[in-house]
């Protein structure tokens, strides 16, 4: 019984700890303020609102650069949220039968599936859709 709470105890000063030197590793650059009123800026931005899929403006690409010369497909142009992203990225994936990943603002789909992709995205209603 006393051990539970003892470990109890150590975890959540063990998660405080953690928390405390994620902040100071985030302010590393920063200099010393006199300002009482001072708060420290991380520089987050806001991430912008996703458009509606019919005002979205993507496009399906083939490429194979810096990849050991395998095909990928890439979709670009989405704007909205990184959740959205990751979102229609895994729906794609699934759709394709394949892997692939989310990375830089980018869908990537392993193989070229381009008229699939574009198909799958003009069905989910992403009127412009080009494949390039």
């Amino acid at each position: 019984m006393w051990i539970a709470k003892i470990f109890a105890i150590f975890a959540s000063l063990i998660g405080i700890l953690r928390t405390h030197m994620a902040d100071w590793k985030e302010r590393l650059g920063m200099v010393y303020s006199t300002n009482p009123d001072f708060t420290y800026d991380y520089g987050e931005e806001d991430e912008e609102a996703t458009l509606a899929p019919e005002k979205q403006s993507l496009r399906v690409w083939r490429d194979s650069k810096g990849r050991g010369g395998k095909v990928v497909t890439v979709v670009r142009g989405f704007v909205g949220t990184t959740s959205d992203l990751e979102e229609l990225g895994r729906t794609l994936k699934r759709g394709c039968g394949v892997g692939g990943s989310v990375k830089d603002g980018e869908i990537i789909i392993q193989g070229d599936h381009r008229d699939r992709v574009t198909a799958l995205l003009v069905g989910y209603g992403y009127k412009q859709t080009k494949r390039v």
